[in-house]
């Protein structure tokens, strides 16, 4: 399994998106701080979730951090965050 197939499982189960994109940018990263041979170092997240109603901006990104915990401690070296309801994501 990938990290991004990781990092998509504990998403779904944490949080019931409606809507979750994730980009693997280790590429754009080569030679960078925290890259490394064959990527999966750094990702860019957009997540959509009811879950996330009546949270500040803050809290709703330690709340994706802390369930990828495992994950930030070990390959991914960056983690980009965009976190919406759903009533955000339509406007």
């Amino acid at each position: 399994m990938t990290v991004a197939d990781t990092i998509r499982e504990k998403l779904i189960a944490a949080f019931t998106p409606v809507d979750l994109v994730i980009e693997d940018e280790s590429a754009r990263h080569a030679g960078h701080s925290g890259a490394r041979p064959g990527g999966e170092t750094h990702f860019q997240v957009r997540i959509v979730s009811a879950a996330f109603e009546g949270l500040s901006r803050v809290e709703r990104q330690r709340r994706v951090y802390a369930v990828l915990a495992d994950e930030m401690r070990g390959p991914v070296h960056a983690l980009a965050l965009t976190t919406l309801t759903p009533g955000e994501a339509s406007r």
